[in-house]
């Protein structure tokens, strides 16, 4: 094998097929890349498993060629955020108040189910201090950098920020995290990677220490839609089933309310290209209102379900340790001290009844289709030194992707930017469990754009 190879989870696989490369061989690269010292991976990651890694590839090497690979994925290196239980070792969440916390005594659902199938699992990947951000900035950690631009240092994008990098700078070929709005496809879109947040109820959340039980996801991080679908399949109740489509029978929509507001030029431009790329290969878009989005402001204004459910799970935590969190992370929580259980059954009634108006007004169409978020990565020195300005571009990017949440739909960010310009993502989504429909298309769309 040479050097360093970058290749895709979906490439990895087929190389290991074929016998070209070896899970040994795959593991020594990410685990050399995870160790460079001019990289991002003592930012990127939390623990590192390299012996354990390395154990893991062997016994990998030996049941491909014993030809009883357990799986498609056996043998490919992965990465899993610093949410999900690994038996032994200590959850963190991204936070230093934790720290001290006795280690895990089983491995999350996800885990095994990973470990079931073969993949080599590296280590726990960095992120925003207990998910609550769409930025990726960890002050305990560090922030790892976003690859494009990196002499600027800008955000990965959070909350799985590790995730994304992780995969980006080939110290992994495939990422699983978690998202409650957008935390999946915000690092995607700003990384150049592809970022599926499947319906909630597809993955269990078993083992994953929670932000929000309401909104909460787990979904997975690659270079492409196969290698989404790929690592999906390991970790899912019931793997996706993809079907042939054609461009020329598909008819989106383009939500004009909301996610459209605020675009920079190159997120705009980059959006309209793919539009019109999407048109000329024969898809019907079509732009409508979907004014039922602009009421989400004012069902979240106190904090909604994030807050209320954060708050119920940190208040002892925040009543020892409240000066070991990030004040920016903090001062969220405790937006969710006055919510009680008369302000979760007004959200629960609240969401049913947007759900089902949302539902009758999209269910004509394939997808929907929106900037994952409305600008490139900014700096990250720019954002730690003004508390404003971070809580600003934080809520401008968890924007969009939050819709898909609050709708528990299904949705994936796809890049869509031209050759050599700053990463931006497309999002594509759809109502809850039409999670094959969406990828079936998204491969395609995916196919459109590439060409």
């Amino acid at each position: 094998m040479n050097s360093h190879l970058s290749l895709s989870l979906q490439q990895a696989i087929e190389q290991l097929a074929l016998g070209t490369v070896t899970p040994e061989q795959l593991t020594e690269q990410a685990l050399a890349q995870i160790s460079a010292e001019d990289g991002e991976g003592r930012r990127a990651f939390t623990q590192v498993y390299a012996q354990w890694a390395r154990e893991q590839a062997a016994a990998s090497t030996a049941r491909r060629a014993a030809d009883n690979a357990l799986s498609p994925i056996d043998g490919v290196p992965v990465s899993v955020k610093d949410l999900f239980d690994v038996s032994g070792y200590v959850t963190t969440g991204g936070s230093r108040v934790l720290a001290e916390a006795p280690a895990a005594t089983a491995h999350a659902e996800i885990v095994e189910r990973l470990l079931k199938a073969g993949a080599v699992i590296v280590g726990k990947t960095n992120m925003t201090e207990f998910a609550y951000s769409g930025l990726g900035i960890n002050p305990h950690y560090g922030t790892p950098a976003n690859p494009w631009d990196r002499t600027a240092r800008r955000i990965p994008g959070g909350s799985s920020s590790g995730a994304a990098v992780s995969v980006s700078d080939d110290m992994c070929f495939g990422a699983v995290g978690s998202d409650t709005g957008g935390s999946v496809r915000i690092p995607a879109a700003f990384c150049g990677l592809t970022g599926f947040k499947p319906t909630a109820r597809r993955i269990s959340m078993a083992g994953v220490l929670p932000l929000s039980a309401s909104l909460d996801s787990v979904g997975t991080l690659a270079r492409d839609v196969a290698s989404c679908v790929a690592l999906d399949a390991a970790i899912a109740k019931q793997p996706l089933s993809l079907t042939v489509k054609d461009l020329s029978e598909a008819h989106f929509a383009v939500p004009q309310t909301l996610v459209l507001d605020g675009l920079d030029a190159a997120v705009s431009d980059a959006f309209a290209r793919a539009i019109a790329h999407l048109r000329q290969a024969g898809a019907t878009v079509t732009e409508i209102p979907l004014t039922e989005l602009s009421e989400l402001e004012t069902i979240n204004a106190s904090g909604g379900f994030t807050a209320l459910e954060s708050w119920a799970w940190h208040k002892d935590l925040i009543a020892q340790r409240a000066d070991g969190y990030d004040p920016r992370v903090v001062s969220r929580i405790r937006r969710g001290e006055p919510l009680g259980e008369t302000s979760r059954q007004r959200l629960v009634q609240q969401r049913t009844d947007w759900q089902q108006r949302v539902s009758a007004r999209v269910q004509q169409y394939d997808a929907l289709l929106m900037p994952t978020v409305p600008f490139v990565a900014p700096g990250i020195a720019e954002l730690e030194a003004d508390e404003e300005l971070y809580f600003r571009i934080n809520g401008a990017a968890l924007r969009n992707p939050s819709v898909i949440n609050f709708l528990d739909g299904c949705a994936v960010s796809l890049p869509c930017q031209a050759e050599g310009a700053a990463p931006v993502g497309l999002m594509v989504a759809a109502l809850p469990m039409q999670d094959e429909a969406l990828m079936s298309w998204a491969l395609e769309i995916e196919r459109c754009l590439n060409a």
